[in-house]
This record gives C-alpha cells, sequence and structure tokens, in this order.
C-alpha cells in the first residue's frame, strides 16, 4: 500500500505515524528535494539547502516535528523552524524566502491523535504524484550523511507570521471596518494569527475555538462542526462567522441568521466579484465533480464557465496551474486562490469574502443569493465490490434512468472510493424529497449488484 495519501502521509501519531519513520521521510525528502538545481546552486555558493518546517498544535507534532528537523539537519539542509502556523502560512513562506522547499506536520481536520506529513515543493507547491513515489523509494536507499560543517543547522524562523500577516492584508481589495466577525479557529493553528489579521484588517472581531491545549483540535469546534459558530452569530447579533479546520486550510461560513454559507456559495461570490473587478482568468472557475448544480447554474448566468475535476483540491490545483486559472475549490471550503496562494488558505478565502461583503455592503445572505443550492444526497454504500462500479450494466442502465427522470432539474454521480470498499451514491433534485427517493434507489441496485 502507498505511503502517500491524498494529502501527504497521515495516521494515528504513534501508530503507524512514529518518529523514526517522519526521521526516514526527511532524510529521503532531503535526498529527492534537497539535490534539485536551487540546493546545487547554493551548495556552490557555500551554503546548504533551506527548508521550512511547520506544525498545527496537535501534542504529538511536537515530537514530530523534532524528528524532521533531525532527519533534515543530518541530511544537510538548513531548517527554519516555523512553530505553529497554517498549513498555507507554510506554503506560502516558503515562496517568500524561496526555500528549497519545505514539512507541514498536521493532520488538517482530523482528531487530535492523528497527525500528518505535507511536504511542499519549492515555490509552496504541492508534489505532484511522481515525486511522491520518489520519496517513498528513496526510503530504501542510501542517505546523505554529511560530516562538520556540512551538516545542516536549525533555526527558529522568528517573523513567519508576521510575513503570512502582512501577505494576507496586502491582498485584500478593500477593509472590513464595521463588520463583526465571529472566528471559530477550530482550536488549531489559526487561532493566533487569524484573529490578529481579521483586526488589523478593520473588523470588529469575537473569537471561539482558540485555546488549544494539544488535545482538543477539531473537537467539536471548526469547519467541521458549526453549530457553534452558528449560535455565537445570532447570539451576538454578528454580521457573519467564519470557521476554520484544525490546519486552517479550509474556510467555511454562517450568515446573520445562522444558515451555513459552504464552498461552493463561497467560490460563487468570490467568481462573480473577481470576474467583475478583472480578477477571474479566462471568466473561468475550477470545481469538483461534487459541487452542487446550483453552482454550475449561477456561474453560467454570469458568464463563468466551470471546470470540472476529480475530488481533492490537489485536482483542482494541477487544472489551475495547468492553464492559469485564478480561483478554484470544493464544496468543503478549500477554496484556492492562485494570485495570493499555492493552495487552499482558509484565512485569506474568508478576509476576501468579508471584504466583498464591505465592498458591496451587503450582507453575506444577499450575496449568498447568487446561487441557488440544489438539495445533494450523498448515500454510501459499504461492503461492495467497487471495482466492478463501471462495468455493471444494470447498475449503469439504473444510473441512466434516473438521469432521464431528474433531466435537467437535477445531477447524479456514482463513484468508487480511492480509499474504502465502498461507493459514493450522490443525487441533486429541485427537492430533497425526489434527490433521497432516487439516492436510496440506485444504493439498492448497487447493494444487489455489487454486494461482496
Amino acid at each position: 500500500m502507498p505511503l502517500f495519501g491524498t494529502d501527504g502521509v497521515r495516521g494515528l501519531a504513534n501508530g503507524p505515524l512514529t518518529a523514526d519513520l517522519a526521521l526516514h521521510l526527511a532524510q529521503a525528502t532531503a535526498v529527492v528535494l534537497g539535490q534539485g538545481r536551487s540546493a546545487e546552486a547554493r551548495r556552490a555558493a557555500g551554503r546548504r539547502p533551506t527548508a521550512v518546517v511547520a506544525r498545527d498544535p496537535r501534542v504529538s507534532g511536537e515530537f514530530l516535528t523534532a524528528a524532521v528537523a533531525a532527519g533534515l539537519a543530518s541530511s544537510g539542509v538548513d531548517v527554519l523552524d516555523a512553530g505553529v502556523i497554517p498549513t498555507p502560512a507554510a506554503a506560502f513562506l516558503i515562496g517568500d524566502i524561496d526555500a528549497d522547499f519545505g514539512v507541514m506536520v498536521s493532520a488538517s481536520h482530523n482528531p487530535a491523535p492523528d497527525n500528518g506529513i505535507k511536504i511542499f515543493a519549492r515555490g509552496g507547491v504541492k508534489l505532484p504524484d511522481i515525486v511522491e513515489q520518489r520519496i517513498e523509494a528513496a526510503l530504501d536507499g542510501q542517505m546523505l550523511q554529511p560530516t562538520g560543517a556540512g551538516v545542516g543547522r536549525i533555526r527558529r524562523f522568528a517573523d513567519a507570521e508576521d510575513r503570512y500577516v502582512v501577505h494576507l492584508l496586502g491582498s485584500l481589495p478593500h477593509r472590513l471596518d464595521g463588520i463583526h466577525v465571529v472566528l471559530d479557529c477550530a482550536h488549531g493553528a489559526a487561532s493566533g494569527v487569524s484573529p490578529e489579521t481579521f483586526k488589523d484588517a478593520g473588523a470588529q472581531v469575537t473569537v471561539i475555538g482558540a485555546d488549544p491545549d494539544g488535545l482538543n483540535i477539531n473537537d467539536g469546534v471548526g469547519s467541521t462542526h458549526l453549530d457553534n459558530l452558528a449560535e455565537a452569530v445570532v447570539r451576538l447579533g454578528a454580521d457573519v462567522g467564519i470557521a476554520h479546520d484544525g490546519d486552517a486550510d479550509r474556510c467555511l461560513a454562517v450568515d446573520a441568521r445562522g444558515n451555513v454559507v459552504d464552498g461552493d456559495q463561497i467560490m460563487a461570490i468570490l467568481a462573480v466579484s473577481m470576474k467583475e473587478r478583472g480578477h477571474l482568468a479566462d471568466d473561468t472557475l475550477v470545481a469538483t465533480v461534487m459541487s452542487n448544480l446550483g453552482l454550475h447554474r449561477a456561474m453560467a448566468d454570469h458568464g463563468i464557465r466551470v471546470v470540472q475535476t476529480a475530488v481533492g483540491d490537489r485536482y483542482v490545483l494541477e487544472a489551475m496551474n495547468e492553464h492559469g486559472y485564478s480561483l478554484g475549490g470544493e464544496q468543503s471550503g478549500h477554496v484556492i486562490m492562485s494570485e495570493f496562494a499555492t493552495t487552499g488558505d482558509g484565512l485569506l478565502t474568508g478576509l476576501h469574502l468579508v471584504a466583498e461583503m464591505a465592498r458591496r455592503k451587503a450582507t453575506l445572505a444577499e450575496l449568498a443569493s447568487v446561487m441557488t443550492v440544489y438539495p445533494q444526497v450523498l448515500v454510501n454504500v459499504r461492503d461492495v465490490d467497487r471495482a466492478r462500479v463501471e462495468t455493471d450494466e444494470a447498475l449503469q442502465a439504473e444510473v441512466e434512468a434516473v438521469r432521464a427522470k431528474l433531466g435537467d432539474t437535477g445531477r447524479v454521480l456514482l463513484r468508487a472510493s480511492g480509499t474504502e470498499p465502498l461507493v459514493r451514491v450522490m443525487v441533486e433534485a429541485a427537492d430533497a424529497a425526489s434527490a433521497e427517493g432516487y439516492a436510496e434507489r440506485i444504493a439498492a441496485v448497487v447493494r444487489e449488484r455489487l454486494a461482496i
């Protein structure tokens, strides 16, 4: 089974993900990424390759980050330890100081016992599959073992957070004065930097979920648990709520009435604004196949093309990078604004969303009305043979029959999970009852035809 998943190496800390694995993975990364042209140029000038290392606040990040730093330094790489910062901050800093690569220790929205290692190449970009495969292969090869002056040094990246805040503030098209924002930082990596940045941008800020203790990250808070945020916004009479996940690469929102505004709606708002201001490259938005039908219809109404990719922000990024598009993302709140970031950035997204409220002098509900959200039902059918999804004729005939019934008023998506023995059935329709009925109808055929 491959070591790398869809977003780095992830698992139970001190289970599959040990300090020993983190150290050796860092050494293998130094072999692959510490030998490029920029690294060789540094060596020719009498300097060593440089890497930025950062983490979210979960307790296991302390020993895993130490192991990563040790693996890099023992391989002749100078390490700049940025401490606890968001994943997008680490990606930005890699490019900002022209480091050769970087490592983020985080399991994103997963619970505290889990952790992960995300590796970024020069410029702060995610690794393509082929480079991940080279790093995994290097684990079985000869590691770098410099001695004397050849070993790397580990230093504190003292102004890491300040650089990131200045970058975020410099990206804004409008200040946030007069808007009351409730921030839910998921007891995660954004707990310090997000409130500071929103305040510096002019917002009145109330903060929840910003007391990380190493064990409470994502625990009933953040972008996967929006009830507390919605309650706080309504109780305080605030204008908007912004929720991050543990490593702050996601952003979801709630309006003044406590209604959730998801990633599709956020993208719709930003796409229309960016087109109006001449910042939407090729008048194109990149979204995954899971994005709501309402997003497609709203974009068509505003003359914006939607390019679809497979599920996963890495596929959105690949399409954006290949064609130079400036906006893309997922319903889950991973939103990528390539003019300012190389990856999903929850702080950047939230700031620009609230800036649009200020610029338009509109409520979030008014902005979100640009898109009608179609009822969407997702059914996970477990313990089935996912390999036969595309080839079972009876199942495909049932899917086509439902598509014919829905016509242009709905959508069907049937896909095998890439990581679990299950098949996902997603149906959108003009009303919730129809969506649920059709989804269960297809799921029943999946259970009958693909049972293991």
